[in-house]
């Protein structure tokens, strides 16, 4: 019982002094991915994977887009 008490605690640890993921477009990947390999009937942890990190690439170029896109302000 001490154990799993000395586990939780230093999980608890762990996730309290973790850094924030920056995770936009990576939830809407997985979920999509996810559920595409449960569609072909490959492992959904796999497509989740993959679907992360297209939809991280996405966001990104997105971002980049539009950054390319706001004028440039010259002094």
């Amino acid at each position: 019982m001490k154990w799993i008490m000395a586990t939780a605690f230093a999980a608890a640890i762990s996730f309290a002094f973790a850094p924030v993921a920056n995770a936009k477009g990576c939830i809407k990947g997985a979920v999509a991915g996810g559920a595409a390999g449960h569609m072909a009937g490959h492992s959904k942890l796999l497509g989740a994977a993959a679907g992360c990190v297209i939809g991280r690439r996405k966001a990104n170029a997105d971002k980049s887009n539009a950054r390319a896109k706001e004028p440039s302000e010259q002094k």
